[in-house]
């Protein structure tokens, strides 16, 4: 790569030494790309606020003399995504989002509809306009198609009786089998995650379609709840790594959850 212009949302930065930043792009043409900003930290003129998680930016890479990771020589700020760094339950949920793209991508392997689906939805959060729960249900589920590990829906992975022909009210997650089980093959055991068939109707029906549209399923509070303990325990064990953002998501939620409790009784 002697030089590369392109659309890119930034994932990460880490500071390296005194004055630069490594900083992992998801760019539209070369997929996860890590980079060094040199003089980042001090050099408003190069970089003025640009390099901040989630941006949207267009950058120029260039590959230095010898080979190695390449530089970033320019980055134009093209959509900042204020609302969602202001927010801090908006920043963990991208957080998660942007570390399960980290985690899974490889470097230099571009893939144009998952830049697609997390513009869609980082723009979606911003906006404020969709609950951010059915976002994050949008992204994990658009994901898990891309990444090729859909769960199956459609039939117990044992028995492989029908989901309208089981005849419990609630089916169980497994994710070592990619999908799902009925009660009687999958048991009972107390850590397993549990999802009505409503639910799963829900999931299956939100992956399909243009996104505007799919963002508008009405979920109720109790496939919310179902639906993001089944993907934040599949996703996961299909990219073979717990996001880290994961654990800080959760015990935000569990905050919040515990004061609306406080504040209805």
């Amino acid at each position: 790569m002697t030089g590369l212009s392109t659309p890119a949302i930034l994932l990460r930065r880490i500071d390296f030494g005194d004055f630069d930043l490594i900083v992992t792009l998801f760019t539209l043409i070369q997929g996860k790309t890590s980079a060094i900003a040199k003089s980042a930290k001090k050099s408003v003129r190069r970089f003025p606020g640009v390099l901040e998680p989630f941006s949207r930016l267009d950058v120029v890479l260039t590959q230095g003399r010898r080979k190695g990771m390449p530089v970033l020589q320019e980055a134009t700020l093209e959509e900042p995504f204020f609302n969602i760094r202001e927010d801090i339950v908006k920043t963990v949920y991208a957080s998660y989002w942007a570390e399960i793209i980290y985690l899974w991508m490889a470097e230099g392997e571009p893939h144009e509809t998952l830049y697609q689906l997390i513009t869609h939805v980082l723009g979606e959060l911003n906006r404020g306009e969709t609950p951010v729960e059915v976002l994050s249900i949008l992204f994990q589920m658009r994901f898990m198609s891309i990444a090729g590990f859909r769960p199956n829906f459609d039939h117990c992975h044992a028995c492989k009786t029908g989901l309208d022909q089981i005849r419990h009210a609630t089916v169980i997650s497994d994710p070592a089998k990619g999908g799902i089980a009925c009660p009687t093959c999958g048991g009972m055991a107390g850590d397993r995650v549990h999802l009505s068939k409503g639910t799963l109707k829900q999931l299956a029906w939100i992956d399909r379609g243009d996104l505007e549209h799919a963002a508008r399923v009405r979920f109720t509070p109790t496939a919310i709840a179902e639906g993001l303990d089944f993907l934040e325990a599949f996703v996961p064990y299909h990219i073979g790594r717990t996001p880290k953002s994961l654990g800080v998501l959760r015990a935000i939620r569990k905050t919040i959850h515990g004061k609306r409790k406080r504040a209805h009784r």
